[in-house]
């Protein structure tokens, strides 16, 4: 069996014994440079350091000694050691999740509080709406007695006030609603003058409110509890919503005579024998109530502080002979209708 060298018995003994030191170093390990091996000591108080202090500290023996003010990095700007940069007094905060998010509900915080308090309000507000032209049905909650008919099959019901008392309408669900919208655009034209990227909230939970109170009605009132059938009946509503929107936004711009007929078509249903006197009233409520909405603040109107009144009490001005009926033409005029014609 051939002997090994020396250094490998020692090493094999050494190994043997638990040492990890090798008691003769081999030729090749002896001609090898000695690197200096550094051991770093810690205090009992310990501190972070960066590379540059550990390499400035503990140099390479090949490389020149260095402070730690002399060294640069790519996005330093070089400085002497005479004159050292000072770090800054004061580093900004860090962008974290936490900021970012607290940012964000900052920004969105008047939107969330907005769409909170038109909910709150136009609720208030519609109901206010739907008072003026309530009505009950006292068969609905008696079984097995049916509820009275209108010629057309509608429901019909028992209602007081001007509306049904004096304006000679019939109590039902369609009149009910009518006279809602006539009410609810009254608010609707006060609330386009609310902020442009306010004013889509208020109109939207204005119609919610008023399909909550339509489908209660349904429900208790008319015995409709298919889902089905009630989602009909407010998709036909949504449509006569949108339909007397276009007609009494016409009337408004072009004179009582088309607001008349808006009203005419929409609340009387075009009854052919209405008394003009009437529908003269509901057009003065109509202006009237424009001009008290547009006297008041968006703050009270943003708060509910709104109420109406009923036509019975421009009754009184509908009577009176208008001056424009007793005066006559004059030359102006007459020679611009006769250049007309």
């Amino acid at each position: 069996m051939p002997s090994l060298p020396p250094h490998f018995k020692a090493k094999k003994t050494s190994i043997a014994k638990g040492s990890l030191r090798q008691s003769v170093p081999s030729q090749r390990e002896a001609q090898m440079p000695q690197v200096p091996v550094f051991q770093q000591t810690f205090s009992q108080q310990r501190t972070l350091q960066t590379s540059f202090t550990l390499r400035a500290n503990h140099p390479y023996p090949t490389a020149p000694k260095q402070s730690p003010a002399s060294i640069t990095t790519p996005t330093q700007s070089p400085t002497s050691s005479a004159n050292p940069k000072k770090p800054p007094t004061s580093a900004p905060l860090p962008n974290t999740p936490t900021q970012r998010l607290a940012k964000t509900v900052r920004a969105h915080a008047s939107g969330i509080t907005e769409t909170y308090v038109a909910y709150g309000v136009t609720e208030k507000l519609v109901r206010e709406c739907a008072r003026q032209a309530t009505y009950t049905i006292p068969q609905a909650a008696q079984k097995g007695v049916e509820i009275p008919k209108t010629k057309d099959g509608e429901d019909l019901g028992v209602g007081t006030g001007w509306w049904y008392e004096e304006c000679g309408l019939l109590p039902t669900f369609n009149t009910w609603a009518q006279i809602t919208f006539l009410h609810m655009y009254l608010l609707t034209v006060r609330l386009r003058c609310f902020p442009a990227a306010n004013a889509p909230t208020w109109h939207q939970h204005l119609i919610e409110h008023f399909s909550f109170l339509a489908e209660e009605r349904m429900t208790t009132l008319h015995n409709v509890h298919a889902q089905m059938i009630r989602t009909r009946y407010l998709k036909d509503l949504f449509g006569q919503w949108r339909g007397l929107l276009a007609g009494y936004d016409e009337g408004l711009v072009k004179g009582d005579a088309v607001l008349a007929a808006a009203v005419w078509r929409n609340v009387f249903k075009g009854n052919p024998e209405v008394d003009l006197r009437k529908l003269a009233a509901v057009v003065a409520y109509v202006r009237s109530g424009l001009k008290r909405l547009d006297g008041m603040t968006d703050e009270e109107v943003g708060r509910g502080e709104v109420s109406f009144g009923s036509p019975k009490a421009l009754e009184g001005v509908v009577r009176e002979r208008s001056r424009g009926l007793d005066e006559r033409f004059g030359d102006e005029e007459g020679k611009v209708v006769a250049a007309k014609r």
